[in-house]
Order: C-alpha cells, then sequence, then structure tokens
C-alpha cells in the first residue's frame, strides 16, 4: 500500500433514536444555532418539529436558512454566510442529504474567511489556517457520505463550473445518523443516493494499487453490501436494516477510510459535475449514464482490476473465457443493474435537451491523472456523444 496518513475529527451517533438522546448534549456549548435545510420535506415528516423541540427545550436561539437546492451554488454559500454574521451564530446544524451538508461547509469556512473564497479554497486548493464555524449534521437523504469528511461540491453558476474540495478542517464536529429517518425519501432519490454510493465505492476501487490490499477488499464487501440492500429498500422502504447499512455504506464511501494507500479515478464524477453545471440534472442519475461507457473505454488498461469487479462482485464464471470476456462481462453486469433498479441509460434519457452543446461541456472537465488512462477532453466529447442515446 502507499504511505498515508489517517485523520478523521468526526464523531458519529448512530441508530434510531439517535437525535433525540444526543442532540441536546451536542449542542450544550453554542447559544445561536443556524438551522439548515433544503425544500422543506423535513418539516412534512415530522424531524423539523422534533429537532426545533429539541432545541427550544434548551432555550436556543435558532436561525433558519432553507431553500438549499439540490446543486448547491456560491451564490447560495455566501448568502448563508451573510445570515451567520447578521445572527452571530455560533453553530451551524446542517438537516438533510449531501447537498445541504456541502453547502454548510463551505458556509462554515466562508463566514470566517474575508478573502475570495471561491478563488482561495475551490478554483485553488487552499490552506486552512483558521477555524471553521463548528457544523454538525443530521442526515436525512442516504448517498454523498458527506457527513464524515470536509468535502463539498458547489456550483458556480457565473462561471459553469461544479467542482469539489476536501477540507479536513470542515469535517463536522458530529454526525447523528438515525436509518428511520430515511423512510421517507422518494424513491428516485432512494436509487440515485444508492448509485451514488456505489459510484464512490468503484471510482476508489479502480485505481492501483491492483495488487490485493486492505482498502480493495473493503471496498468488494461495501459493493456487493450497497448492491443487496439497494434491491430491498427498493422493494421494501420500510426495511430499516437494509436502510440501515445504506447509511452507513454511504459514510464508509467517503470517510477516507477505503481510499487509503490507493490512488483513485474520479474521472467519471468530474463528467457529471460538469454535466451537472451546465444543465443542473440529477447527480446520481447522471453518474449512471456515464458510468458503463467510460469502464469500456479504460477497462483493458486496468484489466486485472476489471476482471477482478466481474468475478468477485458480480459472480461472474470465469470457465472458457479470455479475461477482456470476463471483465467486459462486469461491465456488462453494472449496466444490467442501472436497468434493473430503474435509471436512465443515456443523456438523452436524462433530459437533457438536443441543442446541449456537449463540446463545450467536455472541455470544460477536469483531468484525473490516476486513471488507469487518462482522459483528453476529445474522449470525454466521445463518451458524451455514446451516451447521448
Amino acid at each position: 500500500m502507499n504511505n498515508f496518513i489517517f485523520e478523521n475529527k468526526t464523531k458519529v451517533f448512530f441508530g434510531k433514536g439517535c437525535v433525540q438522546e444526543y442532540l441536546g448534549c451536542l449542542t450544550k456549548k453554542y447559544q445561536t444555532i443556524m438551522l439548515a435545510y433544503g425544500g422543506g420535506s423535513i418539516k412534512k415528516n415530522g424531524i423539523y418539529d422534533e429537532i426545533v423541540t429539541i432545541l427550544t427545550a434548551r432555550n436556543k436561539k435558532v436561525v433558519e436558512f432553507s431553500g438549499i437546492m439540490s446543486n448547491p451554488t456560491y451564490a447560495k454559500v455566501m448568502q448563508g454566510a451573510e445570515l451567520v454574521r447578521k445572527e452571530h451564530v455560533d453553530m451551524i446544524l446542517a438537516v438533510g442529504g449531501g447537498s445541504v451538508m456541502d453547502c454548510c461547509k463551505a458556509i462554515s469556512l466562508a463566514t470566517r474567511y474575508e478573502g475570495d473564497v471561491w478563488n482561495d479554497f475551490w478554483t485553488h486548493k487552499g490552506v486552512i489556517d483558521f477555524d471553521v464555524l463548528p457544523l454538525g449534521v443530521i442526515v436525512t437523504v442516504t448517498g454523498t457520505g458527506s457527513e464524515m469528511n470536509g468535502g463539498a461540491v458547489i456550483t458556480n453558476e457565473e462561471l459553469k463550473i461544479k467542482t469539489g474540495r476536501d477540507y479536513p478542517a470542515c469535517n463536522p464536529m458530529f454526525a447523528l445518523l438515525d436509518p428511520a429517518y430515511t423512510f421517507t425519501v422518494p424513491k428516485k432519490q432512494v436509487v440515485s443516493g444508492g448509485f451514488d454510493i456505489l459510484s464512490h465505492i468503484m471510482e476508489t476501487y479502480f485505481g492501483e494499487l491492483n495488487e490485493n490490499n486492505v482498502s480493495d477488499d473493503l471496498s468488494v464487501a461495501l459493493m456487493k453490501n450497497v448492491i443487496k440492500n439497494l434491491k430491498i429498500a427498493i422493494e421494501d422502504p420500510f426495511d430499516y436494516n437494509a436502510r440501515s447499512n445504506l447509511m452507513w455504506d454511504a459514510t464508509m464511501a467517503e470517510n477516507r477510510i477505503i481510499k487509503l494507500g490507493k490512488q483513485t479515478d474520479f474521472e467519471v464524477h468530474q463528467m457529471e459535475h460538469q454535466l451537472g453545471a451546465y444543465t443542473n440534472c440529477n447527480h446520481g442519475e447522471g453518474l449512471a449514464v456515464l458510468h458503463p461507457t467510460y469502464y469500456r473505454h479504460i477497462y483493458q488498461y486496468g484489466l486485472s482490476k476489471f476482471k477482478q469487479f466481474a468475478v468477485e462482485v458480480w459472480q461472474i464464471s470465469e470457465e472458457g473465457k479470455s479475461d477482456e470476456q470476463i471483465a467486459l462481462e462486469g461491465i456488462d453486469a453494472l449496466e444490467k443493474f442501472i436497468h434493473e433498479i430503474g435509471l436512465p441509460s443515456s443523456l438523452k434519457q436524462l433530459g437533457l435537451q438536443e441543442d446541449i452543446d456537449l463540446k463545450k461541456i467536455a472541455d470544460s472537465c477536469n483531468i484525473i491523472p490516476t486513471s488507469y488512462k487518462p482522459m483528453t477532453h476529445e474522449e470525454i466529447y466521445e463518451i458524451f456523444k455514446e451516451c447521448w442515446k
């Protein structure tokens, strides 16, 4: 394994009733709390009332910041930072999925920084040599794994750039994970979030080192667990065991553990991010469209790993087949799974319009140097065209 240094400061409280049991003591030393959330679903399912009741019973001043969109924008980040300063907020509580958590991490940084936040921390990798505003999260949508890292994906609408940075300093102080909070999430969101989990693991798995290592072995176990439990959760949204497995799968995929000693290949995420920047498409659905085609472009350059993926994750038989045949059958199995769970398989099905400038989007994509076969912008354009229908 490659050398690494590992640290994760986020304390996780997992299980049914954890919010009721722990939120009060976790917010004890903070007086003014910004309660951040998305479109308001937490007001319909009772989560909002539960949280506000806990906070107000302890005489907290609650400042609401709602309307965080599925692809959080830089403008929304700056709006949140302005509210924090105006109301003298001393802690942010993010309640929702990855979009809410990502936006709030960026707000926690922006509110303590006087310079150009976008240029100094998203356009370029910056150095956080100051204390960001304390942040806690309550997860209500499983997928991104944002609850246990410092990563935040933000869209600059003016520049048409969607990009993410992971700053350990922005890790939440705590994460409350109650699988029962995900019961009322719409099926489309469950499926796209589930595939986002699988994508995170695959993009970590398909990278050097190719020799047996503990990170890859963990990834194989996680991929199999996601595939199994996502099918169960689709059939029975109230299956607590499936929901709890998916929730922890998501966290494990992005809490940096399976990346230790590894190179990773998040090129598909880079491609989807730019599709999202231009079209605001659903993230997990976009990943599902791109992955099989991208893997058919690179599998020969990481043949041993793609063969291993086919055999260990999809149980493809090796008998009488070449390594190339086995690898391709594994990619076919992935594509079949995408169809089975109801995700789109083309950019047209994703909702993109005929007049979309795919070349312009391709040219804006970031290139990942650690792919088995680093892309060119021209090849990304070819992948987009192959994914059209």
